[in-house]
């Protein structure tokens, strides 16, 4: 039972950190070393530690950066491959929490869901769904550190005739985890990072096409 179920009650903390992938590792880590007297928390919505990492799990998933460059100063890469593929990307960010014991620092299950800033104070305010319960925190310090893109609905463009395919229609955002494509013909949409897994599937597969969709940034 939550005791912070009120503005009045709200737990306290100096730093309130919004997601535990790559970046909400980093400020945690950093924010142990450099400011050691400053007392910190993160909440994550999901379950898990990882980010885009967790998140995603369709094959061939790697960084589009090399990991000397987006990895921690701290905690240099040292794998074989620079543009690392996702499984290794979520061992070195699970590495790190265990390492510098941030699971401990972290509310899992918990959705940022509003943030009010008070000048008077000095503090913000947070309204947070714990599993469907309503809890508050506040803090001095907000760093959002949560992806950019929606957890519940992968970005979706409307195609017609999308109702007359016959075949299995996938996001790479919920990949089925026991799909078989093997010897069956694959669809590519898209030329971006996520379209790694039509070379994936190509390799067992029959690749007939790729497409890229141009939409104007703003929608």
């Amino acid at each position: 039972m939550n005791n912070n179920t009120s503005p009045e009650t709200a737990t306290h903390t100096n730093v309130m950190i919004v997601g535990v992938g790559m970046s909400g590792m980093g400020a945690a880590v950093h924010l142990q070393k450099s400011c050691p007297d400053r007392d910190y928390m993160l909440i994550e919505r999901r379950e898990a530690i990882g980010g885009t990492w967790d998140l995603f799990r369709y094959p061939g998933i790697r960084s589009d950066s090399d990991m000397h460059t987006l990895g921690y100063n701290f905690k240099p890469w040292k794998a074989e491959k620079a543009i690392a593929d996702g499984p290794a990307i979520w061992d070195y960010v699970n590495e790190t929490a265990d390492e510098h014991g941030i699971r401990d620092q972290v509310r899992f299950g918990h959705k940022l869901v509003s943030a009010s800033w008070s000048s008077e104070s000095a503090t913000w305010l947070l309204t947070v769904d714990a599993g469907g319960e309503t809890v508050y925190f506040t803090s001095h310090f907000l760093l959002m550190c949560s992806g950019y893109y929606n957890y519940d609905a992968g970005h979706q463009p409307e195609f017609d005739g999308r109702e007359n395919v016959k075949g299995t229609w996938v996001h790479p955002q919920f990949w089925p985890e026991q799909l078989d494509y093997t010897g069956k013909k694959v669809v590519v949409i898209g030329s971006g990072a996520a379209a790694r897994p039509g070379a994936e599937a190509g390799a067992h597969a029959r690749l007939v096409a790729t497409r890229t969709v141009h939409e104007a940034g703003w929608r």
